[in-house]
């Protein structure tokens, strides 16, 4: 019988390793309802061949007495790893942890650690061996390469690195990865508030994991959810983007509705209507590099070093040299332009345009800055949807100055 069991978990290998693949590539919504329709075993082993965060949001995502059976099928002691990690928030350490096999008493000699490691290290992949005391706390930790050199007699609390470097469970992955980002190790310990090991995380799954969370803010921006992959079924993508759109959509109103306002003089300087996408595409672009270095502040924590006014004041700045010098060509190009129309008023509208531009660089450089704090304030993804809200403030705000300009100046 139990030759025949393994027989038949070689059998189904290739099947195990070609449905983690699928599941990578899927959402954790996707992955989930892809796993209805195979086994509990073989979803198990599926899932053990993942990054921990990724098979722990699937598992999320399952009905729970399927996830039930399938912790009970995993191998090992998978299935209690993936309990616990459940415990704790999605970005966070603790969905990362594997349960550290190498684990020794202090007074454990070489020659018996080196005993048992020879039987460990045929299941499962062992980096770093830890050091707890009766109490489990985490007291060392020692690499291979200690266990080589020492004499077979010789105690691990002889050869072990004292009070080692270690992470917190609830720990949020963009805070660990600050930790962690000078030291590369191939391993973490994870520690719970009283020193005690709890469990370990690789450096390669929180990399990944880190990398997935950043590859998602670009897409935020925009209203693409987090959960879309490029093998998300048509109709969830459409799901996923339809909302955001409608609200694009509400929100470009707005910016029709300030032209509106302004249609009259519209009417009367058609060749207005050539540079109003100008404008906007300018002070678009100037608010979205704002946003940007904003973005990556918060993710790297800069914000707490500098304070929101000295970021406002300086983007505002930056804004208003970067509108000067593109206000001064946009504008000479207004009044070449109207030169060809033979409008009298060429010197005139080049000024309007010159100063809109400066003074909508300066605002969109403001909201881009203003429009993520202001989201996290509320405790919202800064990055969701940010360039929407963006685009919004610096399209009304860049035709209104030109439109309005305009209607003051030329009579």
């Amino acid at each position: 019988m139990e030759s025949g069991g393994g027989s038949r978990v070689l059998a189904d290998a290739p099947r195990t390793v070609a449905l983690s693949e699928e599941l990578h590539a899927l959402s954790s919504a996707d992955g989930a309802h892809r796993l209805r329709r195979e086994s509990d075993e073989l979803a198990a082993r599926a899932l053990a061949l993942l990054n921990p965060g990724q098979a722990a949001d699937i598992l999320e995502r399952l009905p729970s007495e399927r996830r039930e059976r399938i912790f009970t099928a995993a191998p090992g002691s998978r299935g209690e790893e993936w309990r616990l990690d459940l415990g704790y928030p999605e970005t966070s350490v603790g969905r990362l942890m594997e349960k550290p096999a190498g684990v020794f008493r202090p007074e454990t000699t070489v020659a018996e650690a080196v005993e048992r490691l020879r039987a460990l290290v045929q299941r499962t992949f062992i980096t770093y061996v830890f050091v707890t005391d009766a109490q489990e706390r985490l007291v060392g930790v020692l690499a291979f390469r200690e266990l080589l050199f020492a004499s077979p007699q010789q105690r691990l609390d002889e050869i072990m690195l004292l009070d080692p470097f270690s992470l917190k469970p609830e720990t949020p992955l963009v805070d660990a990865m600050r930790s962690v980002v000078t030291r590369h190790f191939p391993a973490y310990p994870v520690t719970d508030a009283q020193g005690r090991l709890i469990g370990m995380v690789r450096g390669q799954a929180l990399f990944e994991r880190q990398a997935y969370e950043i590859s998602a803010q670009a897409g935020s921006m925009v209203g693409v959810e987090k959960e879309e992959r490029v093998a998300t079924h048509w109709w969830r993508s459409f799901r996923f983007r339809h909302p955001w759109l409608q609200l694009n959509l509400l929100t470009a109103f707005l910016a029709a509705a300030v032209v509106g306002v302004f249609q009259g003089t519209v009417d009367r300087i058609v060749v207005l209507a050539a540079f109003l996408p100008v404008l906007a595409g300018q002070s678009g672009n100037s608010g979205c590099q704002a946003l940007a270095v904003t973005l990556r502040g918060i993710t790297l924590g800069d914000m707490r070093r500098v304070s929101t006014r000295k970021l406002v004041l300086k983007e505002a700045w930056v804004g208003v040299l970067n509108g000067l010098l593109v206000g001064l060509v946009a504008g000479l190009g207004m009044w070449f332009y109207a030169h060809l129309q033979h409008n009298p008023r060429g010197l005139i509208l080049g000024l309007c345009v010159w100063f809109a531009m400066t003074a909508s660089c300066a605002i969109s450089g403001i909201a881009g800055t203003l429009v993520p704090l202001i989201l996290q304030r509320f405790g919202a993804d800064p990055a969701t949807a940010s360039s929407i809200f963006l685009t919004t403030a610096t399209d009304c705000c860049s035709m209104g100055l030109l439109l309005g300009l305009a209607t003051v100046l030329v009579k």
